[in-house]
């Protein structure tokens, strides 16, 4: 049977293929911008007939009306990166957050961890062959469906093609949903001359034919702005966004020093506009892979001048990252970011950096603190921090004893809060 015949025989309706979904399941969702919309809307439809039902993903760029708390008896969301879709949920008691580096997350669904009756994904049409392509979001949905019991799978006309380990054949498949709508898209701007600052102290740092790992944001995007004179840059990141295009157009991002799948940009999954997934869409330079490949640490070391930029809620003066809580309040997850400080520290003449605006709540509290807040999850170990930068410049804190440690960072603060910090350090005998 050819799979043209294969593929007619699986198509049905959202609302047939969702009637698989029993209560007790645990069933995955597309994650990032790959959310299946159709299939999530039908599987939402469906809330009085189920109770019980575990829904797990990582972030997702979607609403998110399963995780309302008039659905708590019958959706229990099990998140594995809290976005703002889910965060209140999470804060309310009526989801749960599964704290686990990115990188693990592909091992929970295999391993029998996690063990997944039903996953819901989205992916391109077939190709001449048969093969659909996971399009924008590689990272955990492949491992998931990959793992699960059940493969519904909403096949979106407007999902770009993207190459890599990207692919599923129509004959893996068990219910197949068309739909066509467009892919969620994130809005780009907004830098202001303050994370423009970052970015310039960040692209002081970084050498040419160096690969980076960034992800979306104002921080992000300040330093790709500000790398319009570097040569020969590669990426290597769990996420990229528009951010990148510009740099490859103008010759500035060539990947064609990278030591790690040269001539390639690597990634897990992918936010932007409608330019960035016309840009992706069979575009050979892009290579999609699961976060347990993108995101191994021993791969990540692999690419020479590996430069990893992450951020933070909170570092305290001896180098402790908070980027998963404020105080005991659960707002993200550890996500990639130690994955790739871990992976940059290895790499010959990586940098591992932690970027962030150093205050808060338009100024009135400083990122940098004497200690974390009580509860503060701590995400990078101060064993693991080699540089922090903010506006004010950047701390190199690797081989630095405590007091070293506490200067510099006090050196990097906002100006407001240097004298209580230089006060707190006192008290704490660290200076």
């Amino acid at each position: 049977m050819n799979w043209q015949k294969i593929y007619q025989q699986k198509v049905t309706s959202a609302a047939d293929a969702l009637a698989v979904v029993q209560s007790g399941n645990r069933v995955y969702m597309g994650g990032g911008a790959g959310v299946p919309t159709t299939l999530m809307q039908a599987l939402v439809a469906r809330a009085p007939e189920l109770e019980n039902v575990e829904l797990t993903h990582i972030l997702t760029f979607a609403d998110a009306p399963y995780a309302a708390e008039r659905y708590k008896k019958h959706f229990r969301v099990n998140a594995l990166f809290i976005g703002g879709n889910v965060r209140r949920a999470v804060a309310g008691g009526w989801a749960d957050f599964t704290p686990i580096f990115l990188s693990d997350i592909p091992s929970l669904f295999r391993d029998g961890t996690l063990p997944l009756d039903v996953s819901l994904i989205m992916l391109s049409p077939p190709d001449e062959h048969g093969f659909c392509s996971y399009g924008v979001e590689v990272g955990t949905t492949k491992p998931a469906a990959e793992a699960a019991k059940i493969i519904i799978a909403e096949v979106n006309k407007q999902m770009p093609r993207t190459y890599g380990d990207s692919f599923i054949h129509v004959s893996r498949l068990d219910y197949i949903v068309e739909s066509d709508h467009p892919i969620p898209e994130a809005p780009q701007g907004g830098t202001s001359p303050e994370h423009l600052m970052v970015g310039q102290h960040i692209a002081e740092l970084i050498p040419n034919g160096a690969t980076l790992q960034m992800g979306i944001g104002n921080i992000p995007d300040a330093v790709l702005q500000c790398l319009t004179n570097h040569k020969n840059l590669g990426v290597h990141t769990e996420l990229f966004s528009d951010g990148v295009i510009d740099l490859v157009e103008d010759g500035v991002i060539t990947c064609a020093k990278k030591t790690f799948h040269p001539g390639k940009i690597v990634a897990g999954f992918l936010f932007g506009t409608q330019r960035l997934y016309h840009f992706v869409d069979n575009n050979p330079m892009i290579e999609m892979q699961p976060t347990h490949y993108v995101n191994d640490p021993f791969n990540i070391a692999k690419n020479n001048k590996m430069v990893a930029i992450n951020s933070a809620v909170q570092v305290d003066l001896t180098g402790q990252v908070c980027a998963d809580s404020i105080g005991t309040r659960f707002y993200s997850g550890a996500g990639g970011q130690v994955d790739f400080v871990r992976g940059a520290a290895r790499s010959p003449g990586g940098l591992p950096i932690i970027a962030f605006l150093s205050t808060a709540q338009g100024g009135q509290v400083s990122r940098i603190v004497p200690t974390l807040y009580e509860g503060s999850g701590v995400v990078t170990t101060r064993n693991d921090v080699h540089i922090v930068a903010t506006e004010y410049g950047v701390a190199h804190l690797r081989g630095r004893n405590i007091r070293q440690r506490a200067q510099a960072l006090i050196a990097i603060a906002h100006p407001a809060f240097r004298d209580e910090l230089a006060y707190a350090a006192h008290q704490l005998r660290y200076c």
